[in-house]
């Protein structure tokens, strides 16, 4: 039962954080949601808690940004949602594999693949950019600074979340490695 009640913590845990740091000042899209949503499919072995903790931090952070400053609902959301939900499904793909390597490259293929789906649903929009090859590559071209944050971002909370568990569980194997999340 202790087991079941730390894994439960640590997974409301991760919700919490990943929550509250949407909400703290920070770089355009430094955030822990995507390195969540990779932790999330490595580690978690119940599929539905793999889709639904990531989801349901940015569910909490969203309602929060839009009762604290009015902002966090937009035409769009639906494409960054969608994202964060096949990032979990790249993070399912490392449940076997979680040593550096492939997790930097899930890193970097989770940056990347939400960069494609939630500019290119600013294009669809219409809002911003016309709807023509020459509006998708502008809307592209512009949206490269925020790749540059949202990548490293990916990087360090995919580093950081990876790494502390693999640190727990080095040091108290019998409450982490032995059972899975």
């Amino acid at each position: 039962m202790r087991a079941m009640n730390t894994r439960l913590s640590l997974i409301l845990l991760l919700v919490a954080s990943a929550a509250l740091m949407r909400l703290v000042p920070h770089p355009p899209n430094f955030t822990p949601v995507a390195a969540l949503a990779l932790f999330a499919g490595a580690h978690l072995t119940r599929r539905l808690w793999a889709f639904v903790v990531p989801l349901a931090a940015m569910a909490l952070s969203d309602v929060a940004l839009q009762v604290l400053y009015g902002f966090g609902w937009h035409s769009t959301l639906w494409a960054v949602y969608l994202s964060f939900a096949a990032v979990v499904a790249i993070g399912l793909g490392l449940q076997s594999r979680r040593r550096p390597g492939p997790v930097a490259a899930a890193a970097v293929a989770s940056s990347l693949l939400f960069f494609v789906v939630t500019n290119f649903a600013v294009w669809a929009d219409g809002l911003l950019y016309p709807r023509t090859a020459e509006g998708l590559v502008t809307c592209y071209v512009a949206a490269i600074p925020f790749y540059g944050w949202t990548l490293a971002g990916d990087l360090f909370y995919t580093a950081v979340l990876f790494g502390l568990f693999a640190v727990m569980e080095y040091k108290s194997p019998a409450r982490f490695a032995s059972r899975p999340l």
